[in-house]
């Protein structure tokens, strides 16, 4: 998977620019997480990647097609985008129905429905739920469903707005497994987050916006040890990795089990 923005420019109103003149590209199936303060542009800038919003100027790429010579619903079975809120994403009266709707409107065989069905189930916990209606489910299972649908169309790329939003403990460590296996099976996985723990633990390249312009992107690791530039944006670097930094450990840690590693190496060193 290739997504592409040229000199991407998108105005909500005349002389207001979301984007400004955003170039990037993004290939392969290595998680990347988008962040940035509110008004940043993160949402703004995924939302084109499937043609939900169209450019002002400049343009989008994906795998060497232009966004503007396909639909948006076209465009749903190569750029998945799951919303934040799973409410407006569920409409129909079964779990089951749900992850059918998608598959069926890209004409995919009763046969491959039936495989995938499955197999995206069990990878979203919801194998006994899928004759439940979707509005009887707990939120986080929506959430899980949500993101069902859209993995039973087999896009190239996920998108998943604040997908750690209202999530419990399980919740959160069922996303982590999801990602890793989506990866492994070539998908692309994209997330706009403002958990910097989730994005340190699950994206191994971090993207940062700030008033509509890429400030700064690359591995997550060196992303994050870059605290001037993310405090353009106000994100805030996790806990573990601000304790490490202001110890002086010459490799910054973002979990517990980095920072007893680092302190290790230091001690060795």
């Amino acid at each position: 998977m290739r997504i592409e923005t040229i000199d991407l420019v998108h105005e909500y109103q005349p002389g207001q620019r979301a984007l400004d003149g955003v170039s990037l590209a993004i290939e392969g199936n290595e998680p990347l997480a988008i962040v940035g303060q509110n008004g940043a542009g993160k949402t703004t800038l995924v939302k084109h990647f499937n043609g939900i919003l169209r450019p002002a100027s400049g343009r989008v790429v994906v795998n060497g097609i232009d966004i503007g010579e396909r639909t948006t619903a076209q465009w749903s079975a190569s750029v998945g985008y799951v919303f934040q809120n799973p409410d407006n994403q569920l409409f129909l009266e079964s779990v089951r129905n749900e992850l059918e709707f998608g598959p069926r409107q890209l004409g995919m065989s009763d046969r491959e429905i039936s495989e995938r069905m499955g197999w995206v189930a069990e990878l979203m916990g919801l194998e006994k739920k899928l004759d439940v209606n979707p509005a009887d489910l707990s939120s986080v299972e929506k959430k899980f469903c949500a993101m069902g649908t859209v993995v039973m169309m087999n896009p190239g790329a996920v998108i998943l707005d604040e997908p750690t939003c209202g999530q419990d403990m399980e919740g959160e460590r069922r996303l982590s497994h999801a990602i890793k296996v989506l990866r492994d099976q070539g998908v692309l996985c994209i997330t706009i987050s403002h958990d910097t723990k989730f994005v340190t633990r699950n994206f191994p390249r971090t993207m940062v916006l700030c008033q509509g312009k890429v400030i700064d992107q690359g591995p997550t690791e060196e992303v994050f040890t870059h605290v001037d530039v993310l405090k353009q944006s106000y994100v805030i670097p996790p806990p573990v990795a601000r304790v490490s930094r202001a110890a002086g450990m010459r490799r910054v840690a973002f979990d517990v089990d980095g920072l007893v590693s680092s302190i290790n190496e230091q001690r060795r060193g």
